[in-house]
This record gives C-alpha cells, sequence and structure tokens, in this order.
C-alpha cells in the first residue's frame, strides 16, 4: 500500500465534518497520494463512497478500530479509472456464495485480469482476504462502496 501522507481523526464530529475534513486535505494531495480519515460517525462510510463516485477518488480500504471507530485510507485520483475485465455484483447472496462464484469466474480467467465483486454478505471481507493469502489471487484494492457493500479488485495470479 502507498505511503499515508496524513492521518486525519474526526471521532466524536458528526457528519459531514469528517467528509469536509477529508476533502480538503485530499484537494492539496498529489494524483496517488493517500490518507486514512478515523470517524466513529455512522454516516461516514456512504458519504465517503458517494464522494469518491463522483470525484474520482478512492477509498482504497476500511478497518474497525476500537471504541466503534473505522480507519478508511483513501487515494485522490488522477482521472484514471480501475481498469475491469468482469464484474461480479452478488449483493443479496450469502456466504460461500460470493466466494464460490467469484472463484468459478476467476479459474476461467487469464493471469492479470481483474474480476471487481460486488457483496453485501458480511463475511465476504474476511473470507477474501483470507482468499487472497493463499496466493491464487491478488486482492488489489477493498472498498467500502456502501453501508455495508463491499468492492473487491482481484488480479486472477
Amino acid at each position: 500500500m502507498e505511503t499515508v501522507v496524513a492521518t486525519l481523526d474526526f471521532s466524536g464530529m458528526t457528519c459531514p465534518a469528517p467528509l469536509v475534513g477529508a476533502k480538503r486535505v485530499v484537494d492539496d494531495l498529489l494524483p496517488g497520494q493517500t490518507l486514512v480519515l478515523i470517524s466513529d460517525c455512522p454516516g461516514t462510510p456512504d458519504d465517503l463512497a458517494a464522494w469518491a463516485r463522483v470525484t474520482g477518488n478512492e477509498v482504497l480500504l476500511t478497518e474497525k478500530r476500537e471504541g466503534g471507530k473505522t480507519a478508511f485510507t483513501i487515494r485522490k485520483g488522477g482521472g484514471e479509472k480501475r481498469h475491469v475485465n468482469v464484474t461480479l455484483d452478488m449483493r443479496g447472496v450469502t456466504c460461500p456464495g460470493p466466494i464460490v462464484e467469484a472463484k468459478k469466474l476467476l479459474d476461467a480467467m487469464h493471469g492479470g485480469e481483474v474480476l471487481l465483486l460486488i457483496s453485501n454478505c458480511p463475511g465476504t471481507p474476511a473470507d477474501v482476504r483470507a482468499w487472497a493469502k493463499g496466493g491464487s489471487i491478488e486482492l488489489e484494492a477493498a472498498v467500502e462502496a456502501g453501508r455495508g457493500t463491499h468492492e473487491f479488485y482481484l488480479i486472477k495470479t
């Protein structure tokens, strides 16, 4: 992962303060630079997802922390979109369905191709990370696209 340029802790502040703070710092970053935003406001994941969609910035990673806090790693976009060969939308499908179907698709893909897996099953983030540790895929990015919905960019190795 890239070097983090700044860490912002907006714990205890209500929305939209975390988003506004992140925007102010991201505006001053160079494309590709990252920052970590820490927030305990329940609206922050949805705010960041909507903001990222319209700005081209990316929420690369969300990590739960103690005390109900979440750390969001945000990368400033450079106007380029992430390349995806195949999209698999598994919202509404419970585990292990998303992983089983993603594996079937990736088995038929060529090395280096990217599968975008979208899932709202709560177990999928842990399943994907465990799968990536096995070496048959590379997890390029895990993005919280909205409350409870995750996007995983998987590269066939």
